[in-house]
């Protein structure tokens, strides 16, 4: 028999999701035979999956020694081997803000060898000691937003469930405004506007289609943008989301015509022709999430400090070629 107290870090969330979290060899078909027969009890008693957790209840397990043993491996821990490196725009005690350069992955893949944003970032709190999966019983170090890999910009990281959970929901509910710098061929007619679409995705090739009209398994894609500045063959844009779709600037852009220079994905899309060819000499679409503001329409609880304030990534480099 053990006993584990809940946290902190591990209030408010589904005790199944949690045992899931905690035990990640156990199968989800014998941890719902456990509570049913009450080889796990909440506070003593017998009690489903569906149930919050609140920090101070205590679980008891008469389960199979192996799947503790398997929780943690002390000093093993993947996380080490990535570098603990990484631009910081911000930092206090329960986020960080992060300049993620084109090329590194934010998520492991499935060509994931050791490192990613992630585990970058549990490294570095790690070696600052604000993180131990020791001292963890279902929490590890998240990111709230995800980049392409080849795109740059600002990411979010919680460091603590609250601040997680919150965050979480804010970015749900449009409560953190995301803009983007990005350079396209050509030049626009409109130089503001605020563009609709349809989405499909392909899986298979992970790519999306832009349509203009509904259609099955379609979901509605709405993008502002605003030139900032033009040379001969394209444009310095600024780009607001209002829906977060799959490669969503990418694929819309290259539907209007302006597709992004370095974009090798999505430059020869512009409804079935070929787009004018434009001397292109960046290694990765010329895409940035450069700016970050928190703009709270209701309580953010330990985050409310935050309300109100922006955030601006210091050189986007192909943004040079502007003077900007």
């Amino acid at each position: 028999m053990r006993e584990v107290l809940i946290e902190k870090n591990d209030s408010g969330q589904r005790l199944d999701k949690f045992l899931q979290k905690k035990f990640k060899t156990m199968p989800k078909s014998l941890m719902y035979r456990y509570l049913r027969t009450k080889y796990i009890k909440l506070n003593g008693k017998k009690t489903d999956g569906d149930v919050f957790l609140k920090k101070g209840d205590v679980l008891t397990f008469y389960i199979k020694e192996e799947f503790f043993e398997n929780s943690h491996s002390p000093k093993k821990y993947e996380f080490l081997k990535a570098p603990k490196k990484f631009d910081i725009v911000y930092e206090d005690e329960n986020i960080i803000l992060i300049d993620k350069k084109p090329g590194l992955i934010v998520h492991p893949d499935k060509n994931y060898h050791f490192d990613s944003l992630v585990a970058r970032v549990k490294h570095y709190l790690y070696d600052k000691k604000e993180y131990n999966p020791e001292n963890e019983n279902s929490f590890a170090p998240a990111l709230v937003n995800r980049l392409d890999r080849n795109t740059g910009g600002i990411v979010i990281a919680a460091k603590n469930a609250e601040a997680l959970r919150i965050l979480n929901d804010k970015m749900k509910t449009r409560q953190i405004k995301k803009y983007y710098l990005c350079l396209v061929e050509g030049h626009l007619k409109k130089k503001s506007d605020i563009v609709t679409g349809y989405v499909t995705k392909n899986e298979a090739k992970n790519k999306v289609i832009v349509k203009s009209s509904k259609s099955e398994n379609s979901k509605e894609i709405k993008t502002g943008y605003k030139v900032i500045k033009e040379d001969k063959s394209s444009s310095l844009l600024e780009i607001e989301l209002f829906t977060g779709r799959t490669h969503q600037i990418r694929a819309q852009m290259a539907y209007l015509g302006h597709p992004l220079l370095g974009d090798s994905k999505y430059s020869n899309i512009n409804n079935g022709r070929k787009n004018k060819t434009t001397p292109d000499k960046y290694k990765y679409q010329a895409l940035y999430s450069y700016r970050l503001v928190f703009s709270f329409s209701d309580d953010a609880g330990i985050l409310n400090y935050l309300n109100g304030r922006e955030f601006t990534v210091k050189a986007v480099p192909f943004a040079k070629d502007f003077g900007t």
